[in-house]
């Protein structure tokens, strides 16, 4: 097992803003980079169908500062998902990753996320074809299990299938997913979390890299899982508390950036959407969480959120007054 110094030094840790639906926007991946240059960034899931079907360059173009950037797949036609994952390489992304661990009931409808994992060969077929028509890495995430499929050796046998075509990254939600009878904030929150689960397959794979996620919301979890695994994914608590990636930073050996200093870039990036004509409303909801845990964080939010315009003036306001109230 390797020692979390070992870990720390190495060039394999890594640590990964999860996908999520209808946060992960590229307008919040912008923000979250600004906190720490070396995290990975996640789209959102999305299908193959709105790739192939739908305008395709307005679901995969993203900003210049986004890579290391991660384009997540939803589907299960491997013919379909080679095909946007060579879309994928084309338009720069760093990684391609499979989801197989949504549990949504509208995804399963249409074979979608967590019920693949029942699926373990059609699984190994989706990997194949997308490694066979693109050059980047191929990825999957999924859950520990789905259902009553819930024993260790069931997601070992998942995990060995699919890397027998060579995929040898996997980031695994250390819950198993509940497909019928909780809804997909229930099954973040209600299945017990089993990360020893996750230790384990690290230890009888240890040439495949693994990446736990769940429940994590601190950087001392953080340390204490990379004695076990090669990476740590996190999903709302970074959203929620971005300083949190800035804490990442240590890591690597850099500091934190300040409130002021995210706050002053931030200023940046809202005037110059707004000059492309993004409105300012649209995008702030990605960015009430920034002062999270100060005084005054409360009135940033109420001043800012559920308005039906917004000026740059407005908020540069707002967020001068909580800076002068935590100064010093």
């Amino acid at each position: 097992m390797l020692s979390l110094q070992n870990h720390l030094k190495s060039n394999t840790k890594r640590i990964s803003v999860a996908p999520m639906i209808d946060w992960t926007s590229s307008h919040y991946r912008t923000f979250a980079r600004l906190f720490n240059p070396n995290i990975y960034l996640y789209t959102e899931m999305i299908s193959t169908g709105a790739i192939l079907k739908g305008d395709t360059a307005h679901h995969l173009r993203f900003f210049d500062n986004e890579p290391p950037l991660v384009l997540q797949l939803g589907g299960s036609n491997p013919t379909e998902l080679a095909q946007c994952a060579k879309l994928g390489q084309d338009y720069g992304y760093t990684e391609i990753n499979l989801n197989v661990g949504c549990p949504s009931d509208r995804v399963q409808f249409n074979k979608i996320g967590a019920c693949l994992m029942a699926e373990a060969s059609l699984v190994a077929d989706c990997v194949k074809a997308m490694k066979d028509n693109c050059d980047l890495p191929v990825t999957v995430k999924h859950r520990i299990g789905i259902d009553n499929f819930d024993s260790y050796e069931f997601m070992r046998d998942f995990v060995g299938t699919v890397a027998e075509t060579g995929c040898t990254h996997f980031i695994v939600h250390a819950r198993i997913a509940i497909l019928n009878g909780l809804s997909p904030k229930e099954n973040r929150e209600i299945p017990p979390l089993r990360y020893d689960d996750v230790y384990r397959l690290k230890q009888e794979f240890p040439e495949l890299f693994i990446e736990i996620n769940g429940g994590i919301k601190t950087l001392d979890e953080i340390k204490t899982h990379l004695n076990f695994v090669d990476g740590v994914m996190i999903g709302r608590e970074f959203y929620h508390n971005p300083m949190l990636l800035g804490q990442c930073n240590e890591l690597w050996g850099r500091q934190a950036p300040t409130h002021q200093e995210i706050f002053d870039k931030l200023l940046i990036l809202l005037e110059n959407f707004e000059k492309t004509g993004v409105p300012l409303t649209l995008v702030m909801r990605h960015y009430l969480g920034l002062f999270q845990g100060l005084a005054g964080s409360r009135k940033w939010r109420q001043a800012l959120s559920g308005q039906k315009s917004l000026s740059l003036s407005q908020i540069e306001q707002a967020g001068r007054a909580v800076l002068a109230q935590n100064a010093g």
